[in-house]
């Protein structure tokens, strides 16, 4: 009876978080992001780049905008045609900018953003410990079979194939979810880990790293009790986000310590040799 269970609650906590995984929608960027219908026409008819440019500027300046391009522009998306909030990038798969991008899941058929990470995290988790149970559950009929106790052939056949099966899965997802598990103790989404969000002192991986317990809330939110359950409660809207940088600022010690304790500012070499002075980013 225990057993059987577990059994169900796990099978109930994994197709749950599949199903939110997956029909929770990417969160894009409210309207105040988007250009006017002046502002799109004055940006289009204008063929100077350092004009566009300044156009976007104007846009930003009313924008809680931080990060920057690699050189150093507004992040401008020319298929959306909106100013990308922090964290903000274009799936090329869903067609649309996505608030907090992590990345296009195969599995899920979805994007993974602000709105889902949550529950692909848990996806991972609850995944990970049905393939434990059903490895740990069948290891038992693996050891009656090497003994010579299983002598039915069919059996002999579905205890090692379960047993392979849930092993390998477990060890697949294990480095997948231990990988996610290191980017939410540092705040940091995949496409961050791999390129560094710019700021105005230039790339920095840690850029929104707050501590390891703020960094949890930032994604499971304030309220522990909701932690385990595929239930909406990461902080803020998905449009601005707290950042190091400004935390320093308000705290003069912080400020001037020249270096974090955590595991310092990556910085990236920046080419100050591109040609383009229309600083735009055009995500693929």
């Amino acid at each position: 009876v225990a057993y059987l269970t577990i059994f169900h609650i796990l099978f109930v906590l994994f197709v749950w978080t599949y199903w939110k995984s997956i029909f929770t929608l990417p969160v894009q960027p409210g309207k105040k992001y988007h250009m006017s219908y002046a502002d799109k026409e004055r940006y289009e008819n204008e063929e100077r780049p350092e004009v566009q440019r300044q156009i976007l500027a104007e846009m930003a300046r009313k924008l809680p905008v931080y990060t920057r391009t690699g050189n150093g522009g507004i992040r401008f998306c020319d298929r959306c045609q909106l100013i990308k909030p922090d964290r903000c990038h274009h799936c090329s798969v869903c067609a649309v900018c996505v608030l907090k991008m992590d990345h296009h899941c195969p599995w899920v058929n979805n994007c993974i953003g602000f709105s889902n990470y949550k529950f692909f995290l848990l996806f991972l988790a609850y995944s990970l410990l049905y393939c434990l149970y059903i490895a740990a559950t069948v290891f038992k009929y693996f050891i009656k079979y090497w003994t010579g106790e299983l002598t039915n052939g069919r059996s002999k056949f579905h205890v090692l194939f379960l047993l392979f099966v849930a092993i390998m899965f477990f060890v697949s997802l294990m480095f997948l979810f231990g990988y996610h598990c290191w980017l939410v103790s540092r705040n940091r989404s995949t496409l961050e880990a791999f390129s560094a969000p710019v700021f105005q002192n230039g790339p920095d991986k840690n850029g929104f790293n707050l501590g390891f317990v703020k960094n949890l809330q930032q994604v499971f939110g304030e309220e522990k009790k909701l932690w385990l359950l595929p239930i909406a409660s990461s902080q803020g809207d998905g449009h601005f986000f707290p950042m190091r940088a400004l935390c320093e600022a308000r705290n003069p010690l912080l400020a001037n310590e020249e270096q974090w304790e955590d595991d310092g500012i990556d910085e990236e070499p920046h080419d100050s040799g591109e040609s383009s002075s229309l600083a735009i980013e055009r995500e693929t």
